[in-house]
């Protein structure tokens, strides 16, 4: 076989290797940095016997967010209900829920220091409530050990779980996320489990329940969708009334997931950014780095800002 070649935007040339995968341009590539203060968070994680969706999910910025003492804890186990072709977390049958584990996230959160704090899960589809209740013991948990620590949840999306979004709601987190992932055309392929209008119906029930909370979605780029598709969906998000858009470069995470189709350009991200501003998002991050609860805490200061500026 010989070596292909593919043009990326602003005549960029990656080439393909002799198995048709896109090399990485030098704008995807990270180091971890291993320090102190990395290491003192991954002996907390261990000691508490935490999962985070930044190892499970081999997250390109583990490096330098546990360095900054920044760690999104994955609750409800490690295994996931569902078998989207994007993630890295393992499907299968769950393990019983750790019914100590909200306190061990508050004790965490404390011995860390930590002033904002991210939450997220697999998704529980064997659950009656998806997990929404061990969501709210989360927060009530860390609520009870701190009333500074501001908390953001990023949730699945709960499908035929009715009850879940009171329950979220009423727990009051001051940010919840639900990523919207991809268009909608490539959810049958990407997100076979999910439904592109669930996750927008969430996220504006939400704000409906509680119009004071921020609402956060965030989308993988270079999946092969187009620029008038994501421009669309931005619109969908505004529509339900969501206040931060996250995007970010999908990244293979083994050959048996789905495949890049494109590296997109850090140019092409900030076009994007301009774009969605104007579409009235108050916070917009975009980058071939971007990821959901990437600089999560200073991204929430500024939102918070922003919003009384307005008022």
């Amino acid at each position: 076989m010989t070596l292909k070649h593919i043009v990326v935007r602003h005549q960029t040339t990656v080439k393909l290797d002799t198995i048709d995968k896109i090399l990485k341009p030098a704008w995807i590539r990270t180091r971890v940095k291993h320090d102190a203060i990395f290491s003192e968070t991954d002996k907390l994680i261990q000691h508490y016997q935490l999962n985070t969706v930044c190892a499970e999910a081999a997250c390109p910025n583990i490096g330098e967010c546990w360095s900054e003492k920044h760690a999104t804890v994955m609750i409800l186990g490690n295994i996931c209900t569902r078998s989207c072709r994007f993630c890295n977390i393992a499907t299968g049958k769950p393990d019983p829920i750790d019914h100590e584990e909200p306190q061990k996230i508050a004790a965490m959160v404390q011995k860390l220091g930590l002033r904002h704090v991210v939450i997220t899960s697999v998704d529980r589809d064997d659950l009656q409530d998806g997990g929404a209740h061990h969501f709210a013991d989360v927060i009530h948990a860390i609520r009870s050990i701190s009333s500074t620590v501001t908390i953001e949840i990023l949730t699945p999306d709960f499908l035929k779980k009715a009850e879940a979004l009171p329950i979220i709601g009423s727990a009051k987190p001051d940010v919840f996320n639900h990523n919207i992932e991809t268009v909608p055309r490539l959810y049958p392929s990407i997100r076979p489990g999910a439904r592109y209008f669930q996750s927008l119906k969430i996220l504006n029930e939400i704000k409906t329940f509680n119009p004071t909370l921020f609402t956060k979605s965030g989308m993988m780029l270079g999946l092969g969708e187009t620029k008038e598709e994501v421009i669309q969906v931005m619109e969908d998000l505004r529509c339900a009334d969501v206040d931060f858009l996250t995007l970010g470069q999908y990244l293979q995470p083994s050959p048996k997931h789905a495949p890049v189709k494109e590296y997109i350009h850090p140019d092409e991200f900030k076009a994007l950014e301009k774009i969605a501003r104007s579409k009235g998002f108050l916070m917009v991050s975009a980058s071939p780095l971007t990821r959901s609860s990437y600089h999560a805490d200073a991204d929430f200061m500024e939102l918070k800002r922003k919003r009384y500026a307005m008022h």
